[in-house]
């Protein structure tokens, strides 16, 4: 992997740059403590996985709140839970609330200073502003769902990402994909023929699974984006 054999690189963002998964849990395990239901982490974090995938696949143009309010109810339904509607609001409207990384913000300003860096993401247009704004406001092409109107792992993300790119003079050759998501992500960039690094944060397994996650292959795997730029860079 040569730095100067790209000119863009395009992210996923919610797991590679925002840590999502503690503040999900956090919420979900309020609410089932709360009614006296014992679930571990993980197994509450995999009936959160199958719901999103479930409402994604069902509703390709539902915004990521609806997604979340959608899930909560899943989750009620799956461990015969009473819905509490103020905590379900809560949950959906928790997208800004989710934080980044703490090393995301400084590894995509020194990426910022060489590259052209796009967004491709499974968020609506609102939800994402909030993230965004809380990464630097650093990248130059975003590709929501909401725009796409489908979610990862459809292509349809990285064709208009691609396209956007294309039109600032940049080939996909010279793109390079950084995600942490196999199903979402990697797998979908390797049927495209992209170069693309998998950032496997340690204790992080959403999107690790299903959709044909098995057969990911990515170039270089990093444990965070600190290491990964460290690397590239140098």
């Amino acid at each position: 992997m040569n730095c100067n054999d790209y000119d863009a690189i395009t992210f996923d963002v919610y797991g590679t740059l925002i840590d999502w998964e503690p503040a999900i849990l956090a919420t979900l395990g309020r609410w089932i403590k709360a009614k006296n239901v014992s679930i571990d982490d993980a197994a509450l974090l995999e009936s959160f996985d199958r719901a999103r995938a479930h409402y994604q696949a069902l509703s390709p143009a539902r915004s990521y709140p609806r997604v979340l309010r959608s899930a909560y109810a899943y989750i009620a339904d799956e461990y015969d839970l009473e819905i509490d509607s103020d905590e379900r609001t809560k949950f959906g409207n928790s997208v800004g609330d989710w934080r980044p990384y703490p090393d995301s913000v400084k590894a995509l300003a020194r990426l910022r200073e060489g590259y052209v860096l796009a967004a491709l993401t499974n968020m609506d247009n609102a939800s994402f502003a909030k993230s965004h704004a809380l990464l630097g406001s650093c990248f130059d092409v975003v590709v929501t769902a909401e725009r796409a109107g489908a979610y990862k792992p459809s292509l349809r993300h990285f064709v208009l990402g691609l396209t956007d790119l294309a039109e600032r003079k940049i080939p996909p050759h010279r793109v390079l994909h950084v995600a942490q998501s196999l199903r979402a992500d990697v797998r979908p960039a390797n049927l495209l023929g992209q170069d693309v690094v998998w950032i496997n944060r340690e204790g992080r397994g959403l999107g690790h699974t299903g959709f044909g996650a098995e057969l990911a292959a990515p170039m270089a795997t990093f444990p965070t984006m600190e290491s990964f730029v460290s690397e590239f860079l140098d």
